[in-house]
């Protein structure tokens, strides 16, 4: 029903006019009391999908993306669509608006989604209000520095957003990688990533010992477009900072072997989507050959069927988001994904 009715018609729409229409849409249909017949629809509940990292325990192994619910005020509902976990952000401490629009555009040729949104968010202080609703969901929050913060004082941002969380969500991510905002894949450097990841390390024990509760995981979220040089680095960073898993990976500014017109794919941003499919494996697959598998990995880049998703958890995922996969192919994606990991497991 998506694919042949609703789809076509959201892209009729522009497209970060059709998000906001189908968030609304989804709030809309969740007050009316849709949730129940949602769960029943999409939701698969098995023991054999439960998965535990990094101290959680997810009751399925595929999670929502970061950038669907920048504001968290759509994790409950989104649940309903079977996602066993809901990444919220990129926050920021002060809101912002994001770059100038239009900023987000799909490359159909190729089931892709080019996005320069910039952290578009109402900031981490309006997030914590909609957090402390019930949680159905385990929830991962997403955080980043403002456009308007220096990358030398971009640790003052990462820890407000990091205490401002402490209690709300269940995971930390923190962002470094997007090619958004001016400057900030600098920051995943091997000196200033490693000082940062620290410093956050150690904001965690305080925050723990001030709330007399566990330490939150920390994830590193990275980009695609890294050298197997810089990869290396990043496992020595996890490492030695001792943080608890890796993102792989974000959006990717490379334009390689793309079928749609220039017009569209020499838009400025991070391209997801198919596109992004091999690469994303492949950072996926180094990571866990490389590292002997000496921590978690979430895999995103790509999964648009059942068989991406178990290409990258065979190349050493944990767990797996979905973003642009899931607004092109519909929420019938996390069903058929769980699906195909119980017939195969």
């Amino acid at each position: 029903m998506y694919k042949l009715l609703i789809r076509p018609l959201l892209f009729l729409l522009d497209a970060e006019t059709a998000h906001h229409f189908s968030f609304t849409a989804i709030k809309t249909l969740s007050r009316l009391g849709f949730g129940p017949l949602f769960r029943k629809i999409w939701m698969i509940k098995d023991p054999r999908l439960e998965r535990e990292v990094f101290g959680l325990k997810f009751s399925n192994p595929v999670g929502l993306a970061a950038g669907f619910d920048k504001d968290a005020r759509l994790y409950n509902e989104l649940s309903n669509f079977g996602f066993g976990f809901v990444e919220i952000g990129t926050l920021t401490p002060k809101p912002q608006e994001g770059n100038p629009k239009k900023r987000l555009f799909r490359l159909l040729d190729d089931q892709g989604i080019i996005n320069r949104m910039g952290f578009n968010n109402k900031g981490v202080f309006e997030a914590v209000e909609q957090l402390k609703k019930e949680h159905r969901v385990l929830i991962g929050g997403n955080i980043g520095k403002n456009k308007v913060t220096s990358n030398e004082n971009a640790i003052k941002d990462y820890l407000i957003c990091f205490e401002a969380l402490f209690d709300h969500v269940d995971y930390f991510v923190v962002n470094v990688s997007s090619p958004n905002t001016p400057g900030l894949r600098e920051l995943q450097d091997k000196e200033p990533l490693t000082h940062l990841l620290k410093k956050l390390k150690r904001q965690n024990g305080k925050q723990a010992k001030k709330t007399s509760q566990k330490e939150k995981p920390i994830l590193l979220k990275i980009a695609p477009d890294l050298s197997d040089d810089q990869l290396m680095d990043i496992i020595s960073i996890v490492e030695d900072t001792k943080i608890d898993g890796v993102i792989a990976t974000n959006t990717t500014i490379s334009r390689e072997g793309l079928k749609s017109h220039l017009i569209m794919t020499e838009e400025k941003g991070g391209l997801s989507g198919k596109p992004l499919t091999n690469r994303s494996t492949e950072v996926i697959r180094f990571l866990a050959e490389k590292s002997n598998k000496a921590f978690p990995i979430i895999g995103v880049g790509g999964i648009h069927s059942p068989e991406d998703a178990l290409e990258k958890i065979n190349a050493g995922a944990d767990l797996i988001q979905l973003y642009t996969g899931f607004v092109y192919e519909g929420p019938a994606l996390v069903k058929n994904i769980n699906k195909t990991i119980l017939e195969r497991s």
